[in-house]
């Protein structure tokens, strides 16, 4: 079925919230209900969400997301493959099915204040700019982004610890680590950094001094001390937009 436009509804009664989630449940279509609802889940694990302002959406391929006033991922969720239908213990109810595992979602709205239903078709496919593997290009172009006199050997090099973003040597014969890091980082790229210096020592034994770089829009006040504690450096690069 085609909507010839979004069909939808504000503060509306039971009977036409039914229908209109019925109507993009059998049509496949893209559905939003705002309103007051209770949640249960019972699967792998069993949850119980009473009752609360909530957005729930019922996307074309079987996908169920509760989103509450906050943060960006939904409370409670059913994956694509799942199937829904409508019940009679509330206002307006939605049973949410998977069969493998089995797993079920009910939400009980006890009031709704909008229902919204689309012919929602997206047929772009996300492309992704400044990449930490731009950031790489980027580099083995211009080595001196790092500093000068670096000189790039390897990427992806194996180590114990993973593998190292970019391997080189800096004007001095050292062996260098450069790890890449699109946004702002925090303590855990400093540990990550550490952990591949640690294993190339281990592996290069004295045959060369290892200095690791981290290379990063910006780093957190406590990245920046864990940088100076463990010997560690930082070169500041935006990604590319």
């Amino acid at each position: 079925m085609t909507l010839q436009a979004p069909q939808t509804a504000t503060e509306p009664d039971p009977q036409r919230s039914r229908e209109l989630v019925e109507l993009g449940i059998d049509h496949s279509l893209f559905v939003t209900v705002f309103g007051r609802c209770r949640v249960e889940y019972d699967g792998r694990a069993a949850s119980t969400l009473a009752a609360g302002d909530r957005l729930v959406m019922l996307k074309p391929d079987g996908t169920v997301l509760v989103h509450t006033d906050e943060g960006q991922q939904p409370i409670n969720w059913q994956p694509p493959g799942c199937t829904q239908e409508l019940t009679d213990t509330s206002i307006l109810g939605i049973r949410s099915n998977r069969d493998t595992p089995p797993e079920e979602l009910l939400v009980e709205f006890d009031s709704v204040d909008h229902v919204a239903v689309f012919d929602a078709t997206d047929e772009s496919e996300l492309t992704l700019q400044g990449t930490e593997s731009d950031m790489r290009d980027r580099i083995l172009d211009d080595p001196a982004l790092v500093e000068p006199g670096f000189e790039p050997r390897a990427t992806e090099r194996e180590t114990a610890a993973g593998a190292v973003d970019i391997y080189g040597v800096d004007e001095d014969g050292n062996a260098v680590v450069v790890e890449l890091k699109r946004r702002r980082v925090g303590p855990d790229a400093i540990s990550q950094l550490r952990r591949y210096v640690d294993a190339l020592e281990r592996e290069l034994h004295a045959e060369l001094s290892v200095r690791g770089i981290l290379v990063a829009p910006s780093v957190t006040e406590r990245a920046s001390d864990l940088l100076t504690q463990h010997n560690l450096e930082f070169v500041p690069l935006e990604p590319e937009s």
